[in-house]
Formats: C-alpha cells, sequence, structure tokens
C-alpha cells in the first residue's frame, strides 16, 4: 500500500480506486457472516502503515539515541561504522550515544584495538569495530581503488610507485614504530618518492586500503599511522564475499533502521547489485518495516508491525558528520528537503553540527569562539522550528562535559 506524507508529517495511506461492480448484491440473500470474521473490529486490529512519526521513533532507537548504549566500542558496533574524516566530529557521534562518556573513552577504545580509523568505505575515513576492518576492505578496496585510477593518473601515481612507497613504509614502521602523516612522508621523500601536490596523501589512503596501515596512537587530537598486522594482528580476511555483504548489511540496519537497500548501498559505497545480494544474504537477521525499509530482526518494538510505538521524543545536539542525518541516501524523513541546505552549506560535502527534536533535524548549532568557546549559539531553520535552548540543555552539558568543560550560555541566533 502506497503511503502520502503530508507537510504537516503525517502519513496517510493512499487506497487505489474501486473497481466497477460486476454484479449485484442482494442483502436478504446473503449468508449469515460468522462471528468475528471481518468487519469494523477485525480491520482496527490489522497494523496500519508506518507513519513518519513512527518510523523517526523507530531511527531513534536503533541509532542509540533514545536508551543509549553502555560502550564506544557497543556504540560503534551498533553503527557498523562512523565516518570519521573529522576526527573530533567522530568522538561526539560516539560519546552523544554513550551517557557519561568522555572523549578519553573513544581514546582508549582506539588503544585498545577495540575500534580503529582508516578507509573502508565511500574513499574517506571511518572508525568501525577492529575484527570488521579487513574483511570490509578485502570488498571495498578494489572497487575504490578502481574509482581512484583516473585521480592518480593525474598525480602520476602508478604501480611502480605504489610498491616503493609500500616496501619504504613497511621497513620504516616495523617492529610497533609509529610515524606521523608528515613524518612518513618526509621519509619517502628521502627516498626519491614525491608526495606534494596530494601525492602523499594518496600514497597512505591506497596502503590503507590494502590493510598494510592504519591510523593507531592518540597523539594530541589525532593519531600516528602504524602497520596494521603489527597494531591489531588478525588473520586475512578468511569470510566468504556473501558472508561479509551480509553482516556489513545487518549491521548498517541494526544501527540506521528503518532504511532501504538504496540507503546502504550510499552508505557502504558498494554497488545497487551488491546492496542486494547483501540484504539477500543477510535473511532473518532483518525484517521488514514497510514496504522499502527494513529494521534488525531483533529489534523490540520497530521489529513488530503491530506493536505501540513510544513517543519520537527527546532533544539533541549531534554532531557534524552525525550518521542520523548523514547515514542515508534519502535524508526526508528526518529532515524537510527544503531545510537540507543548511546542513550542508553550498553542498560542499561539509555538514554542520544538528539540532534533533521528536525525530525531526530542526536546526543547527555552533559553539562559540575564544573566551566563549565553552558558549553555544542554536540556529533553527524557520519560526516553527525555533529552539528551545532549555529543551537542549541537557544534551549541550553532556557535550561540554565530553570534552572537559562547563557549558556556558546557550542562545538562539
Amino acid at each position: 500500500m502506497a503511503v502520502w506524507e503530508r507537510a504537516d508529517g503525517h502519513s496517510l495511506p493512499v487506497y487505489p480506486a474501486p473497481r466497477a461492480p460486476t454484479c449485484t448484491y442482494d442483502r436478504a440473500r446473503a449468508p449469515p457472516r460468522a462471528a468475528g470474521v471481518g468487519g469494523i473490529r477485525q480491520t482496527r486490529s490489522m497494523p496500519k502503515p508506518p507513519t513518519a512519526a513512527r518510523l523517526r521513533a523507530a531511527r531513534l532507537e536503533s541509532h542509540g539515541l533514545r536508551g543509549g548504549l553502555p560502550t564506544i566500542d557497543d556504540a560503534v558496533r551498533r553503527l557498523g561504522a562512523v565516518q570519521a574524516q573529522d576526527f573530533s566530529a567522530a568522538k561526539w557521534v560516539l560519546g552523544a550515544r554513550v551517557p557519561g562518556s568522555v572523549a578519553a573513552d573513544v581514546d582508549a577504545a582506539i588503544e585498545e584495538r577495540e575500534i580503529v580509523r582508516s578507509w573502508p568505505m565511500r574513499g574517506t575515513l571511518h572508525l568501525l569495530p577492529t575484527d570488521r576492518l579487513r574483511p570490509i576492505l578485502a570488498i571495498t578496496g578494489p572497487r575504490i581503488l578502481q574509482q581512484s585510477v583516473a585521480r592518480h593518473r593525474q598525480l602520476e601515481l602508478d604501480a611502480a610507485t605504489y610498491r616503493r612507497a609500500r616496501a619504504v613504509a613497511e621497513a620504516e614502521l616495523a617492529g610497533g614504530v609509529s610515524r606521523s602523516r608528515d613524518e612518513l612522508q618526509a621519509v619517502w621523500e628521502a627516498a626519491g618518492i614525491v608526495t606534494t601536490g596530494q601525492r602523499g596523501y594518496h600514497l597512505i589512503a591506497w596502503l590503507a586500503r590494502d590493510a598494510v596501515i592504519c591510523w593507531g596512537p592518540i597523539e594530541g587530537r589525532g593519531q600516528r599511522l602504524v602497520l596494521l598486522d603489527e597494531w591489531a594482528p588478525g588473520p586475512a580476511a578468511s569470510e566468504d564475499r556473501e558472508e561479509t555483504l551480509a553482516r556489513l548489511f545487518a549491521a548498517y540496519i541494526a544501527g540506521h533502521g528503518p532504511a532501504t537497500v538504496q540507503d546502504f548501498a550510499w552508505w557502504s559505497g558498494l554497488t545497487l547489485g551488491d546492496a542486494r545480494l547483501a540484504r539477500a544474504a543477510a535473511g532473518d537477521a532483518v525484517v521488514a518495516f514497510d514496504d522499502d525499509r527494513f529494521v534488525a530482526a531483533d529489534a523490540g518494538w520497530p521489529a513488530d508491525a503491530s506493536a505501540r510505538a513510544p513517543r519520537a521524543g527527546g532533544a539533541f545536539a549531534l554532531a557534524p558528520f552525525d550518521e542520523y542525518f548523514l547515514g542515508y541516501t534519502d535524508r526526508a524523513a528526518v529532515c524537510d528537503p527544503v531545510h537540507a541546505g543548511r546542513v550542508i552549506p553550498g553542498g560542499n560535502g561539509v555538514f554542520q553540527p544538528i539540532l534533533v527534536a521528536g525525530g525531526r533535524v530542526v536546526g543547527t548549532w555552533r559553539r562559540g569562539r575564544g573566551r566563549e568557546a565553552s558558549s553555544v549559539v542554536l540556529d533553527g531553520f524557520d519560526a516553527a522550528s525555533a529552539p528551545d535552548p532549555a529543551a537542549f540543555t541537557a544534551s549541550l552539558r553532556a557535550w561540554a562535559r565530553f570534552w572537559g568543560n562547563e557549558l556556558g550560555s546557550v542562545t538562539v541566533a
């Protein structure tokens, strides 16, 4: 059954036009109707198509925002992976889902090798469970490399250059040695490998996608590069391709559902064909939420069409690049498309911190500068969704505590 979502966020079923009758109905001759069969009482008990409000409540549940998650490792595993080219932003993506956590907890999860930061998907950095990196790279690495051929040609990076850079990096990092990005590039320069004009960055990413290196020890606001086999020893990808696809799809749906196969294809960077194969391989680990979207089979009430949904409540100040907005190709369910450009100004790929109330993205926020660094300014999309500072104070106070600060003033732009 098709569903029409009105501008006010409510969803209504769209019924097909009735067909013309082919015969007349003689009520007097009709047989008596069996008790309990058909009729308005049965119709009322049948599950209705999910509303937009039910979908948003289910999203808050799957993201761990409604009830919270126990640890940073749990949060990463729930989401499957977290985009992390902005390392600080990625930390708060996780902190917002783990009540009472602090930034040092994310650092500790990395240092303890529970989670790792590398380039597994979409050509950008992500945090993901360490034990999932190699199997995912075995599928995504060759595809991303193929997509990089034209750029590598522009940078005059060929297979011979890559082999030389790899040999130098493996010798330099052997024995548990770590190097910053600048330090590794300096070693390459000394070996006659030019790193200017983004050549160094692309060589590092290439090595990471081949499961040679990854980001390791924390240093200041960043990390140092290490050999993956020494930082997190583990067998080469032993899963078959179908199993990896199934596990990746199930992980994505568990942390993002209700979501579509198309959403997963975009998020993972896989082809739509592989995304469909992943859904089929996931089998009964996922169940239908509506005609197009899936949730985890063990998700609780979102997996039961007859269960009553809780109110999509709560107010959250979420990070730039938060998966609640970023993790879908179609974001209209949580953000009016009219306002989506405010989250990604100019469509430049730089996502702003978002305000979420009742499951809807209602605005953005920013921290102050200088002496006002602990103060926050809220910017609602319109008068109808003007943010109430009091509603977001608890979330913002948790954000400030996460970074070891006290929350200053909260004002509206």
